[in-house]
Formats: C-alpha cells, sequence, structure tokens
C-alpha cells in the first residue's frame, strides 16, 4: 500500500496523455460570461440604457481605429510548490458572504459584522465532533470597506470598515471569533479602481495636484473602447480620464510608484493591524494597461510579481486568490508568484454542465487539463459567485443536480469557495442585486429571519419553504448534503490534497475517479446522465495498482452497498460495477480499504 502514490502517479501521467490526445478549447467562451462591467457592478451598469458620464457628456467612441493588442507573451514555466510555504488553504473550505445579505444584529434590514458573528457557529462551531455545523474553514468577505453604494466595489476609504457593517471593533472581534473556530478570513482588495467620490481622485481632478497622476487623465481624447466594446474614457474638468469598468469607478494608475506604494500600505493594514489571512484581488488582469492593451498585459503581470512579494515578506502565509475571468491557458500565467491561486470560471461551468447532463467527458477533460496546467491543487472551484446567475437558476431549481453539482466541486482537486446560500438552494439572476439577496434562514417571518425589520431587498419569494430551518433536519436536504461534504473532505485528505486520477468508465455519462494521498483511498462515481445507467452499460477500469488482494469497497456517501471489489495480479480492477443500477443524478463516495 506504501508505493501506491508513486505507481498511481505513473498511471497519472499516462492517463493524462491519453486524455490530451483530445483537444482542448482554451479560447475565452465569449458566450458564456456576462461583459465584466458586472465585477465593478454600478448600479447604472445593470440597465440596459447606456450608462450615463458622472460628469456630463459620454465621448463618442471610434471604433474602428481600436487598436489592436499586442502578442501574448511567451508562457512561463510551470510553477512548482514551494516546499517553505504552508498552503493551508488546501486544506480549506471557503464561503463567501455578502456581509450586507447575511444577517442583520440591529433591525436596520442591513447585513453586518455583528450579525454575520451570531451566525458564526452556524458556519463553523469550531468543534470537530459535531456535524450540525457546515463545517466551513475559510471566509471571503465582499467588500467591506467604507463606500457610497450597496456593494462596496468603488471604495472611498481603504482604511474604514464601511459604517453600515460596523466599527473596527466589530471587525476585530469578527477575525478573533473566527480564528477560535479555526476559521480563516479573507477580504476583498479592490485595486483595479476606486469611487469618483474617493478624496484622491477628487483632488486628482485638478492639473496640478500631486494626485494627478494617481489615476489615469489625459488631455486628449481616446479613440478605443474597451475589451467588450464599452466606454473607457470618460469627461470631467475638461479632461479625460480612464474607466474600465464604469465612469464611476476611475482606474488607479498602478504605474505611479506612489499609487502603488500606498497599496501595499492598505495591504499591511488588513494583514497586520486587521489581522485578516488574505485577500481576493477583483480584477487583476485589468490592473495596468497598456494603451488598447487592456487586459492580461505584461505589465500587469510584473506588477502582480512585485505585489506578491510585498505582502508574501509581510507574512509567508498571507494569501491571494485571484479574479481574472479568462482562459485556463491564461490564468495559469498569474500563479505561483503572482497570486497563490486564481478561480477556474472554465471548470465551473463544466461542473454545471455535468450535473446538468446528459455528458460527463468534458468536466473529466477539463479536470485533467487544470491537474497537468497548475501547481497541485493551486486553482480555486466553485460553481457560481455574485457576478452570475445562481447556481440553482441555472440549474432551474433541479436539486438532484445541484446535490451532483455539490458533489463534483467538493470532491475535486483545488480550493472550493461555496458562495451563500448555494448550500440551501437559494435562486436568483440578474440583475446583481437579485444574485445578493439576503440569506433565508426561517420561513416564519417575512425578512426570512435575516432581519425584524425591512430588508434592503425583498427576499426571495421562495423563503417560505427554503430555508436553513427547514432543510437544517432533513437528512435528504440539500444542505444536509452540502454539510456531509464538507465535513468528509475535512476528514479525507486524500479530497483535500491527494492527487487525482480519471478512471476508463466504458459510459460517455459516467464520470469515475480516484482521489488518493498515502493509504485514503477514495473512488468518486457521479452519473452525469437524465437516466438511469445499468451494469452492462458501464464498468471501472484501474489497470495497475498497489491495491491488497482482500481490497473491498465500503460507501462513504450516496449509493451504500457496492459490490465486492475484486483485485487483478498487478493491484488493480478490472470491468468493477459497483451498483446494478446507477440512478439519474446518482453518485457515490466510495472508500477502498484494506
Amino acid at each position: 500500500m506504501k508505493k501506491l502514490n508513486s505507481l498511481l502517479l505513473v498511471i497519472l501521467t499516462l492517463t493524462l496523455a491519453a486524455c490530451f490526445s483530445q483537444p482542448v478549447d482554451n479560447a475565452p467562451r465569449q458566450d458564456s460570461h456576462p461583459p465584466q462591467i458586472t465585477q465593478a457592478d454600478a448600479s447604472a451598469a445593470d440597465s440596459q440604457s447606456p450608462t450615463p458620464d458622472v460628469f456630463g457628456t459620454a465621448i463618442a467612441l471610434d471604433q474602428a481605429t481600436q487598436a489592436a493588442a499586442p502578442p501574448s507573451p511567451t508562457p512561463k514555466p510551470k510553477a512548482t510548490l514551494n516546499p517553505n510555504m504552508d498552503y493551508w488553504w488546501n486544506e480549506t473550505v471557503f464561503y463567501e458572504i455578502f456581509v450586507r445579505s447575511f444577517y442583520d444584529s440591529d433591525g436596520d434590514g442591513v447585513g453586518d459584522i455583528n450579525g454575520l458573528i451570531q451566525k458564526l457557529d452556524y458556519l463553523n462551531d469550531g468543534d470537530p465532533t459535531t456535524t450540525d455545523d457546515l463545517g466551513i474553514t475559510g471566509l471571503w468577505l465582499m467588500p467591506i470597506m467604507q463606500s457610497p453604494s450597496y456593494h462596496g466595489y468603488d471604495v472611498v476609504d481603504y482604511y474604514a470598515v464601511d459604517n453600515e457593517y460596523g466599527t473596527e471593533e466589530d471587525f476585530k472581534r469578527l477575525m478573533d471569533e473566527a480564528h477560535k473556530r479555526g476559521i480563516r478570513v479573507i477580504v476583498d482588495l479592490v485595486i483595479n479602481h476606486t469611487s469618483v467620490s474617493h478624496p484622491w481622485f477628487l483632488q486628482s481632478r485638478s492639473k496640478d495636484s500631486e494626485y494627478r497622476d494617481w489615476y489615469i487623465w489625459s488631455d486628449t481624447r481616446h479613440s478605443y473602447a474597451g475589451p467588450w466594446g464599452q466606454q473607457v474614457w470618460h469627461t470631467a474638468s475638461g479632461s479625460y480620464y480612464y474607466g474600465i469598468f464604469w465612469s464611476g469607478m476611475p482606474d488607479l494608475n498602478l504605474r505611479n510608484p506612489q499609487t502603488t506604494a500606498e497599496i501595499q500600505a492598505v495591504a499591511q493594514f488588513w494583514l497586520n493591524d486587521m489581522g485578516v489571512d488574505g485577500f481576493r484581488l477583483d480584477a487583476i488582469k485589468h490592473l495596468v494597461e497598456n494603451g488598447a492593451a487592456q487586459e492580461n498585459t505584461a505589465d500587469t503581470h510584473a506588477w502582480l510579481s512585485d505585489f506578491y512579494t510585498f505582502y508574501k515578506s509581510l507574512d509567508p502565509n498571507a494569501f491571494a486568490v485571484g479574479e481574472a475571468w479568462t482562459s485556463t491557458r491564461e490564468l495559469v500565467e498569474y500563479t505561483g508568484d503572482e497570486v497563490d491561486i486564481v478561480f477556474a470560471f472554465d471548470l465551473a461551468e463544466d461542473f454545471l454542465n455535468a450535473a446538468r447532463g446528459p455528458f460527463a467527458q468534458n468536466v473529466s477533460t477539463r479536470t485533467a487539463q487544470m491537474v497537468e496546467s497548475f501547481p497541485a491543487g493551486q486553482y480555486a472551484t466553485f460553481l457560481a459567485n455574485h457576478d452570475q446567475n445562481r447556481a440553482m437558476s441555472q440549474l432551474l431549481g433541479d436539486v438532484d443536480q445541484a446535490k451532483l453539482a455539490a458533489t463534483l466541486l467538493l470532491t475535486s482537486p483545488g480550493v472550493p469557495f461555496i458562495y451563500y446560500g448555494e448550500e440551501i438552494g437559494m435562486s436568483g439572476t440578474k440583475p446583481d442585486e437579485d444574485i445578493r439577496l439576503p440569506m433565508q434562514w426561517t420561513g416564519d417571518s417575512p425578512g426570512a429571519g435575516f432581519t425584524t425589520g425591512m430588508p434592503w431587498r425583498p427576499v426571495g419569494e421562495d423563503y417560505p419553504t427554503l430555508n436553513v430551518f427547514s432543510q437544517g433536519s432533513n437528512p435528504a436536504s440539500l444542505l444536509s448534503h452540502y454539510r456531509e461534504l464538507i465535513h468528509l473532505r475535512n476528514a479525507h485528505p486524500a479530497l483535500r490534497t491527494g492527487e487525482w486520477l480519471p478512471l476508463e468508465t466504458g459510459s460517455e455519462h459516467i464520470y469515475a475517479f480516484l482521489r488518493y494521498a498515502d493509504e485514503d483511498i477514495l473512488l468518486i462515481l457521479v452519473n452525469a446522465h437524465r437516466e438511469t445507467v445499468s451494469a452492462g452499460d458501464y464498468a471501472l477500469t484501474l489497470e495497475s495498482a498497489s491495491l491488497t488482494p482482500n481490497a473491498q469497497a465500503i460507501s462513504l456517501l450516496g449509493l451504500e452497498n457496492p459490490a465486492s471489489l475484486q483485485i487483478t495480479s498487478n493491484g488493480g480492477f478490472e470491468n468493477y460495477t459497483p451498483f446494478q443500477n446507477i440512478p439519474a443524478k446518482g453518485f457515490a463516495v466510495l472508500q477502498l480499504k484494506p
């Protein structure tokens, strides 16, 4: 058994070679995601009408003269893991929270930090022997810094907690209470742009201001548009300033050493003074423009590399996950020495596509691509986030599909992120406010247990039947499924940091793979089909390994009572059908034990 890890690694190499004999589409999917203006999420950007310029006259852009982006730089070598780094994030299941919508402690209709503290035991009560908490071990807080907007992505003070959410003392208490429960906390750090109301920008409008070069100003009108055809040059005080997302969010000039030094001071404040464990970095592919080249530029990569060196100098175990809504090929360029991990948008789409069915091949191929491309486990997995229609809405309310998607998310390699409310199947489609609705805690009050007052946004219409209270005691509920999966991941190193090995199944509907770490070996099996798949239509094969002759399969989750496992002379198995029938959207997590 001790040789299993090395032997399976050889098999993994051969299997991946076979996987990559099929082409993988690495090109950005122009029709897969909404334009990235939703990253900034200004209220005006949600309407179908053109966004008015904050200071008046809009600029007519000459699309015909838009400059072509320069060719991509030569890809850098694949990064390797640093043996001196902790990589605690690979042991973590993160939970994304919009504080405004999570829990209101004072009845003003707006969620707050004290409300989040009150709900920490729901997330993780700190007792590893209990199973009625969700079991998450990391929090990502969407923007909590002072901002004039509901969403917070237009900051006016990087050194202050938004007064609607609480005080600096409240936040420090949150950090203490979270850490007591073994929960790490990262916060959204928005460094591509600020609010037009930020004092830096207000002063920069004067040409003789020391802050003029903190933003990107021009005395002439540039003719090029943004990456998705949007207006990026806006008028103010007789000049033009650059703002890629909208006129209310002017881009910072990170070429200016003074601006960069201030951003570093902000990071130091939150890491050292406020005690956070790291950051989610917003819109990293747009940080440093080069004329009409406005994404994934060499200057952006260089800036991030310097920023990585800086935050690691403050704390080698400080963590940053980068958001770059782009192809896997381009994502790889950000890892290793720019951010710790990046969000895998293509894989998220493949998880949902497999859950919808009827085919499972794409998720296997994509996972193989991720495993081959990235350092072990150094990417973030998810189903949907605050910029996308909620996963349950994408799955048209199908709970079985939602369970299958959760199974794929929490048994696959990478660092999983769960959007708040996903575990109970909250729904929501754009506009963005409606994919960030208040958390549905109970079904017996107009505020869904989120507030005793008038919620900042009306709660979902399905809250009377779809809420934490109604699902918490139901073992068949989606919430119970998430709890079981997260606790299973927490209990098994194979699921957190183990290797991944796809198995031959003989069916385009069945996806099966091993996760293994030393002697912890799990076999995960899912049926993406909308119909039952029977023995004779699928069979699992592992040509060679080091399983002992008396190895057996034990069900940990999902389908029960698997068939006996017959080990071949090569230590693997051939044409194994653990179940005579795998129902539509059925799944099983099996442990292979001596």
